[in-house]
């Protein structure tokens, strides 16, 4: 028996451009309409407000600084440790990446020190320790007894830096600061006050474990006390 020959299929057209996209047919266009009513596309998220629209500066005054430690104290159940770990990263210019890792076997309470092991290729130092900071450590040893750590979490785990951010901006909101706070402001806070008071450029930086003084001449050019001589009356 003899085969039918096959027929060929019909070519396809090619497809319709509208402004140089394939025009879709009524069907799927149909379809595509009602998806995207049903998902619109998000809009791109919002740029990041700018340090400079939020604060007019980076750093805490000394009597910041106090109301600050003084709302700590007074918030949540573990008040003590957080006054003490405020109180510490400020007189000791201690990013919150140090403050968090500090442990035990670095606090001296007989000859009164700090070893200071600094991030970001610091300089490490020993810093001494005054008569409030040994009594809030004392009293932190005795609140949180078995822990490597001296600020730990209610797991008795080392605190965390974001757990030290919220606590900050929550203490900041609490002390009606003027502006949002952060912990890397404390930081700044110890350079201004030290410069303010007049120590030596070269004696704040190896305090802050600046390894290029370039970074600690910042706060002494913008320390007030250059300038007080310059009027009499």
């Amino acid at each position: 028996m003899a085969k039918s020959p096959k027929t060929s299929a019909a070519p396809k057209s090619a497809p319709t451009l509208v402004n140089g996209n394939v025009r879709l047919r009524r069907r799927n266009r149909k379809a595509s309409e009602a998806r995207s009513q049903a998902a619109p596309h998000s809009p791109l998220p919002p740029r990041r407000v700018t340090n400079a629209k939020r604060r007019a500066r980076e750093h805490l005054t000394p009597d910041e600084v106090e109301k600050l430690l003084a709302a700590a104290g007074k918030t949540g159940r573990h008040g003590h440790r957080d006054r003490t770990l405020l109180l510490l990263g400020y007189r000791h210019g201690l990013r919150v990446s140090e403050l968090v890792a500090l442990r035990w076997d670095q606090v001296d309470f007989k000859a009164g020190t700090l070893h200071v092991a600094r991030l970001k290729n610091g300089l490490p130092s020993s810093h001494p320790l005054r008569g409030p900071e040994l009594r809030a450590l004392r009293e932190l040893a005795r609140n949180y007894p078995g822990s490597a750590y001296l600020f730990v979490s209610e797991l008795k785990g080392p605190m965390t830096t974001a757990t030290v951010r919220k606590l900050m901006t929550r203490a900041g909101a609490l002390a009606r600061l003027p502006f949002p706070v952060h912990p890397h402001m404390l930081r700044h806070a110890t350079g201004y006050k030290l410069a303010n008071d007049g120590h030596d450029t070269r004696a704040i930086q190896h305090y802050l474990g600046h390894r290029n003084i370039t970074h600690t001449v910042r706060y002494t050019e913008m320390a007030p006390g250059r300038f007080k001589n310059f009027w009499k009356d």
